[in-house]
């Protein structure tokens, strides 16, 4: 669990995207957003964060950096793109 503090810790203010849950904008209409659909690295991740105890202490936003940093190392680790399907 270190290894997810320290990667929340270090994506916070450095990594700001458009297309996280954080940063969806709401309509001038005053209606709700729909809720961004999960991909499997998101569903996978929320079970380990529940199950490890910290589900309610890592907010939805840490949660998206820390699987977009898992796939961004993955991707330069091994040169290959994951398929949206499983990380977006």
């Amino acid at each position: 669990m270190d290894f997810l503090k320290k990667a929340a810790d270090s994506m916070s203010g450095s990594h700001n995207n458009a297309n996280t849950a954080g940063g969806a904008a709401q309509p001038a209409d005053g209606t709700a957003a729909p809720a961004q659909q999960k991909d499997y690295g998101d569903k996978i991740a929320d079970q380990l964060f529940n199950r490890s105890g910290y589900g309610n202490k890592v907010s939805e936003s840490n949660r998206e950096k820390i699987t977009d940093f898992a796939r961004e190392q993955y991707e330069k680790q091994t040169g290959k793109k994951v398929d949206p399907k499983y990380s977006n």
